[in-house]
């Protein structure tokens, strides 16, 4: 694959979690503040290029018995030096969301790109194919966000601080909405993510639909 291909793939056309579905647990239970879904999409990219370019280097050692049991132990050894950069760098938020980041070592996003592409490909191309996968994982997952804080709480950037420093308290947006209560219940995410999903699906039909009409016009006869 190339560059663009890879790149496209992982931010779109095969996005993690608008088109795999996977790694949706701790994306619909971190989901109601868009800082708590910046925080974990920000430690999936982490954990997916760390693991991504440690495999591709080592890929020539790793064989048939070997590779599932050091993948896995390679993703596990990453997804905790994640978790205690988190605990060091905002203890209050990792008591909020510390149990997700511990379950991104089960996250099938980054053991099937491992097992799938980071193992046979070079160290640059595996690196790309990470940062894709992260990538598209961290706008799934702050469009939900996005979503359900403002329809849920009212706000947008809430408690900021305790990631950006104290003057971050400021970015705090209020919307003039009292929250609905639903968009931030466990059944409120399934709602919302089903619509983001129907919202790429349709996007993708009109631009399937516009290159069907720009093939036929362009079409000699």
């Amino acid at each position: 694959m190339t560059p663009a291909a890879i790149t496209r793939d992982g931010l779109w056309e095969n996005n993690p979690a608008l088109v795999q579905l996977l790694g949706l647990c701790p994306l619909l239970a971190v989901s109601n503040t868009l800082i708590n879904g910046l925080v974990l999409g920000c430690l999936t990219i982490f954990v997916l290029v760390s693991a991504n370019g440690t495999i591709s280097l080592l890929q020539r050692w790793l064989d048939d018995a070997t590779r599932l049991p050091a993948q896995i132990l390679i993703i596990a050894t990453f997804v905790t030096l994640a978790d205690l950069l988190l605990q060091y760098g905002s203890f209050e938020l990792h008591q909020r969301i510390g149990l997700f980041v511990a379950l991104i070592v089960t996250n099938c996003v980054i053991l099937g790109r491992a097992e799938a592409f980071a193992r046979k490909q070079n160290l640059g191309l595996a690196l790309l194919d990470g940062f894709s996968m992260g990538l598209g994982f961290l706008f799934a997952i702050l469009a939900l966000s996005g979503l359900r804080e403002a329809l849920g709480h009212g706000t947008l950037f809430a408690h900021a601080e305790l990631i950006f420093g104290v003057n971050a308290a400021s970015w705090e947006i209020n919307l003039p909405n009292d929250g609905i209560l639903l968009a931030i219940l466990p059944p409120g995410a399934f709602l919302l993510f089903g619509l983001l999903i129907a919202l790429k699906n349709w996007i993708d039909l009109k631009i399937e639909q516009r290159k069907a009409i720009r093939n036929t016009e362009t079409a000699p006869g």
